[in-house]
């Protein structure tokens, strides 16, 4: 009894065993060749429960990568065609879409296909830029480029089963010698263009401020001329005034003025000193017993004849001539 047990148990155990090793599962992600002796005995593409030879000796699994994989590239040097150097990150992706051609050509080994690929990416980037200007990869021109690159890849890479998705360039950049060079030239190109425009300032500043001095002297020149125009008029005015004022008494005027000029060459303490006669004109309205004189009757004064006396003399302002003071008339 014992022994149908063991047995039965064995039995059990062996056909489970079997069956578990007869199966295999192949998710959304995946794809399955079947080996059987080395050679593919089966390609299972959808997802599912599958069986084989319960072995690994006769039948084995070999599971392919059915999502979408990515390759990248960093910091790779490009030259473009002016003969100058680019910094470039790129990528891109791709998923193995024939599993027995894959298995043939690349041993169904990921790393083996990269290196496939990492050998035609970099050629094909090195083919796209080269054919472009320096600024080519910095304009609209980036996605025909990315375009570009991924029709070159895509033959060889269908060789390997493999498709190649789509193709990405994430950063172009100068590099640092470039970088250096083009900031310098740039530098270069600002500082003439700013001494440009402060040339064509000085220039305008120039022309405006000769309008402004021009516009200041005629403007002065102006105001001058109406200046003297109304001192002319003015000396006009006062030379009439005075004329009418003397002709409507000539004595008094000439008494006035006199007198004025008496003021001011006698009663300045100047130290200047001026010697005249008793019968100089200067004196005209100092003598007596004449009309119009200090000491004549028609002044109310008695004046004897007086005795002759010295040449007079009297203190006179620096600022009055004798010949500008009117002189006095004679004497009787």
């Amino acid at each position: 009894m014992n022994n149908r047990l063991i047995i039965l148990a064995a039995v059990v155990v062996g056909a489970l065993y079997v069956f578990f090793s007869s199966i295999f599962v192949v998710n959304e992600r995946e794809q399955a060749i079947v080996l059987r002796f080395g050679a593919i005995e089966a390609v299972h593409t959808e997802p599912g429960l599958y069986f084989k030879v319960p072995t690994d000796i006769v039948d084995t699994v070999q599971i392919i990568e059915d999502r979408l994989l990515r390759y990248d590239i960093a910091n790779m040097t490009l030259q473009v065609s002016g003969g100058k150097f680019y910094e470039v990150d790129a990528f891109l992706t791709y998923r193995i879409t024939n599993p027995r051609l894959f298995r043939e050509r690349a041993q169904g080994q990921l790393v083996v296909a990269e290196q496939r690929i990492g050998t035609r990416f970099d050629a094909a980037l090195r083919q796209v830029y080269g054919v472009r200007e320096f600024d080519a990869a910095l304009s609209e021109e980036r996605g025909e480029m990315m375009r570009e690159a991924r029709d070159l890849i895509r033959p060889d890479m269908a060789e390997l089963g493999i498709e190649i998705v789509d193709v990405r360039i994430l950063r172009t950049d100068l590099t640092q010698q470039v970088s250096s060079q083009t900031f310098d030239r740039m530098r270069a190109e600002r500082l003439a263009e700013a001494a440009l425009l402060r040339a064509r300032g000085q220039e305008q500043a120039q022309s405006l401020r000769a309008i402004a001095e021009r516009q200041a002297v005629e403007i002065v020149a102006a105001a001058r001329r109406d200046s003297e125009i109304l001192r002319g008029e003015g000396e006009a005015e006062r030379s009439a005034i005075f004329a009418a004022a003397y002709n409507n008494d000539p004595e008094f005027f000439e008494f006035y003025r006199s007198m004025q000029s008496y003021r001011l060459a006698l009663g300045a303490q100047t130290g200047t000193t001026m010697v005249l006669t008793p019968d100089s004109e200067f004196f005209r309205y100092f003598g007596s017993g004449t009309q119009g004189g200090i000491g004549s009757p028609s002044a109310g004064i008695q004046a004897a004849t007086p005795a002759p006396q010295p040449p007079a003399t009297a203190e006179v302002a620096p600022d009055v001539a004798p010949e500008a003071v009117p002189a006095p008339a004679p004497a009787p």
